[in-house]
């Protein structure tokens, strides 16, 4: 009897699960129940975000500000650069990618939630400044692009004018006829040859960055010594992903624009990235960064002359600079408690 009751309990809670928010029905039967999995999953992705620890400014006796480059090459950082998904039709807002039911790429999930308005991105250079002749300065989150309250990428046109600066890059390009308003080439007659001449105009081709575009994430991040708890620590306070463009003067890093990382938490914290180790435990993005699961390089500290450290070593220095870098704010952990 018990278990007839057990089993009756068991079915049940398999129908209601399947009624609200289970998988999908494989099988195109409403009536045939398909679980995808030897268990019925109740991890869920909208968990509770980890609060920062409260620090006060009086409390922290040393801090040290870097710029760290997560290079996705690396296999490491395989999580953050995988899955593909392609990209479908930017005007159905439901048939963005094909999207892969388990877990995206980070530049998928950022990218959907600029478009649907849930991200405020910063652009890296004044938007007043149309040739970029003054220093990108994005990691200070000086000009922030976001949408008009209750629109997104899909009905606020100005919104959509910038973010596609942001997230589209050049493929093509050339020379074309210019078409009047009856849709038939422009042309006049050139008195000096009495020739009759075409007016054309230069265009450029456009299409989205994809995930296999991404190259690498820069980070800003701030490194403390908080008296009041004994711990060094560490805060993340902006993400920028960058391509790899080439030019006739060879090939260069571009950040597309900066995201300010406390804000990015919330996304993070209900997508799930891919744990090479565990199937059974997968863990989210903002999981990722709390637990510093990636490899990176500083190729920038805080110093007097605001430089980088490409403009003064090169190659493998560049390398042992950075590694100078990493080793001064261990050793500074390390005086705290030597007696």
């Amino acid at each position: 009897m018990n278990g007839f009751i057990l089993l009756f309990f068991l079915y049940f809670s398999l129908f209601i699960y399947g009624q609200n928010g289970g998988p999908p029905n494989v099988s195109g039967d409403s009536n045939l129940l398909i679980i995808d999995s030897p268990y019925l999953k109740e991890h869920i992705l909208t968990k509770r975000l980890i609060p920062y620890e409260h620090v006060r400014e009086a409390d922290v006796i040393w801090s040290k500000r870097v710029w760290r480059r997560i290079d996705l090459r690396e296999k490491i950082n395989h999580p953050l650069y995988y899955p593909f998904d392609e990209y479908i039709n930017e005007n159905k807002p439901g048939e963005i990618w094909k999207l892969n039911n388990s877990h995206w790429s980070l530049w998928t999930v950022i990218k959907y939630q600029l478009l649907f308005g849930n991200l405020t991105l910063f652009s890296v250079y004044n938007p007043m400044d149309i040739v970029k002749q003054g220093s990108p300065d994005g990691d200070l989150f000086k000009y922030p692009i976001k949408a008009e309250t209750g629109k997104n990428y899909f009905i606020d046109s100005i919104y959509k004018n910038l973010v596609d600066e942001r997230i589209s890059m050049v493929t093509g390009g050339g020379i074309r006829a210019v078409l009047n308003s009856e849709g038939v080439d422009s042309t006049y007659i050139d008195l000096n040859s009495m020739t009759e001449v075409t007016v054309t105009e230069t265009f450029s081709e456009k299409s989205w960055i994809l995930s296999k575009d991404i190259v690498a994430y820069d980070l800003k991040e701030d490194w403390f010594f908080d008296k009041e708890r004994s711990v060094l620590d560490v805060r993340i306070l902006g993400i920028c992903p960058v391509i790899y463009e080439f030019t006739k003067e060879g090939g260069k890093y571009v950040q597309l624009f900066w995201l300010y990382f406390p804000h990015c938490r919330f996304v993070f914290n209900n997508y799930f990235t891919y744990n090479t180790k565990n199937d059974a435990q997968w863990v989210s993005f903002d999981d990722l960064f709390w637990k510093r699961q990636f490899s990176s390089y500083i190729y920038r500290e805080s110093n007097v002359y605001e430089r980088k450290i490409d403009s003064f070593r090169t190659g493998v220095d560049a390398l042992r600079e950075s590694e100078k870098i990493n080793e001064d704010i261990r050793i500074i952990e390390h005086d705290v408690w030597h007696f």
